[in-house]
């Protein structure tokens, strides 16, 4: 009878052996799990954030840190190169952010708000007319300007008893009107300079105006039940001509900057600034509380640039859409930059899906940050997706509009090129050439 030892210690050269033969699993890659670090750190990041509003700066710049801390040690990034070319960005948010909280400060002293209530008819009415009053002004200047003009007159005209649901529809108002217009928000003005025609971006107006009028008309409602507009009994004082001419002022130097310095705004917003104080003090007490916004969303937006995404999925109609729920928590600039490259998409639907997207969070946008300023408490992600749910309906509602009246027509920019072998051409029906959903292509 054999040994028990001899069958075992004969089994174990033919487990080796088999173990040898066997084909070796491969070994996942080490960049992969690099970045779903960097992805897992900033979600946790936005998480925080929406959990723990009362300390979104801290958790901001410890999300930035860690992700930093990350992309330095354990990938070949570049980290003076990657600030050189965010730089432009970054400094003309700060300064826009800050530079605008003055400018709203202006705008409130100046009794114009309280000249609306003659203006503007009473009850829901009026509350809707503001709204599409930030749309226009957002079309014309800038969303973090209307949004910060539409949140002073808010104040004024509701007695400071603002509704979040609100508060929401004036930052979705701020960033609809925007993105029909080449200049109403960065990008938009990118794929202009990219070569796009003005029409393209216009189209984007057709989902504005469909988003609009449903969040407008529910918000507005909202609005009235807690706070109704009313015309007060006494004349409003008089208008302060020289502060609306300062507000003029720096909005006018903000369209000259972008158009004549290399799309730099900042400088102009702060020249207007400087030059309008000679006329009237500005009010510098208002700097601290819009520089906690300004932190916040610069470290936001520096995070999100590291991220490691170097391409956006096929560019059909429902991976735009998925785009502008993704621009609630990612930067659209980068979104933009990405889009512009591969440049295949409809751009007046991509200019409403990012530009509209990020009014779903209130830190979302930089209309939203801004306007969380003035009321701090919009700052709750929670309430603002509860009370707002009208802003995310109104983005579906506007997309699929877009769709049915336009269609999806992709046009290649001329100042790229397509990639070897791929031509875009708009189908000939107008219909989007992914009418179908995914499963069924």
């Amino acid at each position: 009878m054999p040994h028990p030892l001899g069958r075992r210690w004969c089994f174990v050269p033919a487990a080796r052996g088999a173990m040898m033969a066997a084909p070796s699993r491969p070994s996942r890659d080490p960049s992969e799990v690099t970045h779903a670090l960097l992805f897992g750190l900033f979600a946790v990041t936005l998480l925080g954030i929406a959990r723990f509003h009362k300390y979104a700066l801290q958790i901001a710049l410890g999300g930035l840190c860690l992700v930093l801390l990350t992309r330095v040690s354990l990938t070949e990034f570049a980290l003076v190169t990657h600030l050189e070319h965010e730089a432009s960005i970054l400094l003309n948010l700060a300064g826009l952010l800050l530079g605008f909280s003055v400018l709203a400060d202006y705008f409130e002293r100046s009794h114009l708000p309280q000249r609306l209530t003659v203006v503007l008819p009473p009850g829901r009415l009026g509350a809707f007319l503001l709204l599409v009053l930030v749309a226009a002004l957002s079309a014309l200047l800038d969303n973090i300007a209307a949004a910060l003009i539409g949140g002073s007159a808010a104040i004024t005209l509701f007695r400071r008893k603002v509704h979040i649901g609100y508060l929401a529809a004036i930052v979705a108002a701020s960033n609809a009107g925007g993105a029909g217009s080449v200049i109403g928000d960065t990008t938009t003005t990118m794929i202009w300079i990219e070569g796009a025609s003005p029409w393209w971006v216009a189209e984007a107006s057709i989902g504005a105006a469909v988003a609009l009028l449903f969040f407008g008309t529910v918000a507005s409602s909202q609005q009235h039940r807690l706070q109704p507009l009313v015309r007060d009994a006494h004349a409003p004082p008089p208008v302060d001509l020289g502060k609306v001419g300062v507000v003029l002022l720096i909005i006018g130097g903000a369209i000259a900057a972008n158009v004549l310095l290399d799309h730099n705004p900042a400088i102009g917003v702060w020249g207007g600034i400087l030059v309008g104080g000679l006329l009237r003090r500005p009010n510098w007490k208002v700097l601290p509380g819009a520089a906690i916004g300004m932190f916040f969303l610069v470290s936001l937006v520096l995070t999100a640039s590291m991220m490691p995404v170097e391409s956006l999925p096929d560019s059909t109609a429902w991976t735009t859409l998925g785009l502008g729920f993704v621009s609630a928590f990612f930067d659209n600039i980068p979104l933009t930059k990405l889009a512009i490259e591969q440049n295949s998409y409809d751009w007046g639907i991509l200019a409403y899906a990012v530009g509209y997207g990020g009014s779903m969070l209130w830190f979302g946008s930089s209309a939203g940050v801004a306007l969380s300023g003035l009321f701090v408490e919009a700052k709750s992600a929670r309430q603002w997706v509860v009370q707002g749910w009208h802003v995310i309906v109104g983005y579906v509602l506007g997309y699929f509009a877009m769709l049915l009246i336009v269609g999806w027509h992709a046009h290649p920019l001329p100042k790229k090129h397509a990639a070897p072998g791929h031509h875009v051409e708009a189908p000939a029906n107008g219909a989007p050439s992914d009418a179908a959903p995914p499963e069924h292509r």
